[in-house]
């Protein structure tokens, strides 16, 4: 069983972590999205804060009680998963692998900087066809299956997919 305070806890927690599909998305981690904000040890309770996508996601609950039972599975007894809402999470938070896991699943990763767009306003991206690679696409519908992607199609290859839109 796994001792608080132990060197080396946190890579071991964060590798329980990498193992916690996302709901909504489940070929990302909740590690590889990056809504896993902190791991620590408080008093010698295991403590993991997390930032949902946005705060009216409907999987937070969920997405919460699967690192809390994945967590107590691989014997961390009675951790604590906190929510932080601050500072909002945004996609530059999503790692390189979380982005090629998109792109293989048919998910066209955000492109740019999300602080960048939001400064500068830049106009819509390019994106390119996860399946193709084209970037003959155009955005038919600002939002797709969550509130968090939009929906493209390919003018080359014909299909539609979605977009993870940079947030």
């Amino acid at each position: 069983m796994p001792r608080a305070g132990d060197e080396g806890d946190i890579d071991a927690v964060r590798a329980v972590l990498q193992e916690v599909p996302d709901p909504e998305v489940p070929v990302v981690s909740v590690v590889e999205l990056g809504i896993v904000r902190d791991i620590e040890w408080l008093d010698g309770r295991l403590v993991v804060s997390v930032t949902p996508t946005y705060s009216g996601c409907p999987a937070t609950e969920v997405i919460e009680q699967h690192i809390h039972e994945a967590l107590v599975a691989a014997g961390y007894p009675d951790p604590l998963i906190q929510r932080r809402l601050s500072p909002a999470w945004t996609t530059d938070w999503l790692t390189e692998a979380g982005r090629e896991k998109l792109r293989a699943y048919g998910i066209a990763p955000p492109v740019g900087s999300a602080s960048k767009r939001s400064l500068v306003g830049q106009a819509d991206p390019v994106v390119p066809c996860p399946l193709c690679g084209s970037e003959a696409t155009e955005r038919v519908s600002e939002f797709g299956s969550t509130a968090c992607k939009a929906l493209y199609r390919c003018r080359d290859c014909l299909e539609p997919f979605d977009y993870f839109k940079c947030l």
